[in-house]
């Protein structure tokens, strides 16, 4: 207990740079953090909605029958749970050059495919995704190092 205690009075001597006081930066981060993660529920189904909305003409969710809406219980109730065999054929198309709003609306098309390792089953897999995809890979990314430094 002795030794725990003089580590953490010893702490604030042997501080590193990263230890110094949060930029304006970082601490929007952190807030942005706390408030994405204070009511999940409500964030989540926020989201859900978000996607539903720009991808309601997509094929697969009309063929599903959510006719446009965003409310959960709706998608939970028509949308059933997919494998990626179940959505092999939708994404081959889209790789193959189809470009009817497939999986994703007209206005938020399919921009690149990621490869997975093909750990899985041993067959690499085509990822489909959209432009702005990128955009929320590169806010995540960003989120690391504040909370790597608290």
């Amino acid at each position: 207990m002795a030794a725990t205690t003089n580590m953490l009075t010893n702490n604030a001597a042997t501080q590193s740079p990263a230890s110094s006081p949060p930029t304006k930066e970082i601490l929007e981060k952190l807030e942005f953090i706390e408030e994405v993660t204070t009511d999940v529920d409500a964030v989540q189904e926020h989201v859900l909605a978000e996607i539903l909305g720009r991808n309601a003409e997509s094929e697969y969710l009309v063929k599903c029958g959510l006719a446009g809406t965003t409310h959960r219980a709706a998608f939970l109730a028509k949308v059933p749970m997919a494998t990626y065999d179940d959505l092999k054929p939708y994404i081959l198309r889209i790789a193959h050059g189809d470009r009817s709003p497939i999986l994703s609306g007209a206005e938020h098309p399919v921009s690149e495919f990621l490869v997975s390792s093909g750990t899985s089953g041993g067959e690499r897999k085509l990822i489909p995704t959209v432009k702005d995809e990128f955009d929320r890979r590169k806010l995540l990314d960003s989120l690391v190092m504040p909370v790597m430094n608290q």
